[in-house]
């Protein structure tokens, strides 16, 4: 059966009709002509759907926050078609019986490609390597390690695990974040911090591992992905390194890309995250970032967490923030209106630049004839007030409630199927 995304703007450009059959783009007929099941998608933006880096999906262990299902819902709703989970589960997704447990989970839910990382380390526990091979070569065909929450700390098994991926053209990601110097670290460390009373997170911390990995990487010829970027400092090491030829790439979530340290005055927890909202600085360099190339990517970080582990002090609370539902959003408000980036240039940093990182040929192809139906369908002229009640994630951690947003996804198309039709679950 063939379907028909009628009278579409691809890459908001003119419109056309987009015929899908067997999965695939199979024709770009002139508006109004296609032949087949019509979606009706009269003057709404064609882009390549999402392909996120770096997502929390909690399953297996903290079911309780999310599942691969529920996150599955959240990513197709906000118009990715492809998602990388996370290895801090529990138990950590460190062996091969793990991830694939995870990818049989993806497919079975069938609403996105659901992508395994694997961790780095045993148990996140920065002593000893993973069976980073055995992950590799079981069916879920991991490409992307991290030890994300947490760094990996000791410089010898950082260059043994940059080392081993290159047999498969693999990819190490790092949660760059210097333990000795995060000791008990709730905020940014500045002005504010003291003024507060909160143990302050340096900048430095994140910036350092970046300079010592960059330079990591172009000892032993290896790719580096850097984790949610929220520095200026870390952009200007980015820079560099990429200037010297390094293989490194990064990315930046939408909350470092819109919210600032000064949220925290109000002790909410639900603006608490790791790393920690930066100045207004960090978040004018990481947009310019972003802009240029220097940051490759916009990836969610999406960290769901039950009520309990936010609905409480400060000091206890978890961190971590929604994102799935809202990252085009806040891509449209930071990036698209203030005219730092055209449409290309935002599906780019959504869909081409993460699934080339993530080495999944399937996501972020050019929307023409041949490839790949995967497809987010959005209204650039939309406003939504957003309410966590509303999001289809288990949990409610979203710092964006009650803020009024720009832009919507309407329709969400993966592997030619509609998963998502008229903004809600298809």
């Amino acid at each position: 059966m063939s379907r028909v995304l009628r009278g579409v703007r691809p890459y908001g450009e003119d419109a056309v009709d987009i015929v899908i059959a067997d999965g695939v783009i199979v024709e770009l007929a002139p508006a109004g002509t296609g032949a087949g099941e019509v979606i009706d998608a009269d003057g709404l933006v064609a882009l390549p759907g999402f392909v996120d880096l770096h997502t929390h999906l909690r399953e297996p262990g903290r079911e309780d926050a999310e599942t691969v299902l529920t996150g599955s819902q959240a990513a197709a709703l906000g118009g990715f078609t492809c998602v990388h989970a996370m290895a801090n589960t529990n138990p950590v997704a460190d062996t091969a019986g793990v991830v694939e447990q995870v990818w049989r989970l993806g497919q079975v839910a069938g609403l996105v490609d659901v992508r395994p990382v694997g961790a780095v380390t045993v148990g996140l526990g920065g002593d000893r390597m993973a069976e980073i091979g055995a992950m590799a070569h079981s069916a879920a065909e991991v490409r992307v390690f991290s030890d994300d929450g947490k760094c990996v700390h000791d410089a010898v098994l950082m260059r043994r695990a940059l080392e081993y991926v290159k047999a498969f053209d693999g990819v190490v990601a790092q949660h760059a974040q210097e333990p000795r110097l995060t000791e008990d670290a709730q905020m940014n460390e500045g002005e504010l911090s003291g003024r507060l009373g909160l143990v302050g997170w340096p900048s430095v911390a994140e910036e350092a591992i970046i300079a010592r990995d960059v330079l990591l990487a172009e000892h032993v010829g290896s790719w580096l992905h850097v984790c949610h970027v929220s520095t200026a400092g870390s952009v200007e090491v980015i820079r560099w390194a990429k200037a010297r030829g390094v293989q490194v790439t990064a990315e930046v979530t939408p909350h470092h890309l819109i919210l600032t340290e000064d949220l925290v005055s109000s002790y909410d927890p639900i603006y608490k995250v790791n790393p920690p909202l930066r100045t207004a600085a960090d978040v004018h360099a990481l947009r310019a970032a972003l802009a240029d190339g220097t940051i490759d990517a916009i990836a969610t970080d999406h960290a769901p967490h039950p009520h309990e582990d936010k609905d409480c002090e400060w000091a206890a609370a978890a961190m971590g923030m929604l994102g799935l539902e809202t990252a085009f959003s806040i891509a449209m408000a930071t990036m698209i209106q203030p005219g730092l980036l055209s449409w290309r240039d935002l599906a780019q940093r959504m869909s081409v630049r993460p699934a080339q990182i993530g080495r999944v040929r399937t996501q972020g192809h050019d929307l023409v004839v041949g490839a790949v139906a995967n497809i987010a369908v959005v209204d650039p002229t939309a406003m939504r007030v957003i309410s966590a009640t509303d999001l289809a994630s288990r949990s409610r951690n979203t710092p964006y409630a009650g803020m009024e947003l720009p832009g919507r996804v309407v329709h969400t198309v993966f592997a030619g199927t509609p998963t998502v039709l008229n903004g809600a679950l298809a």
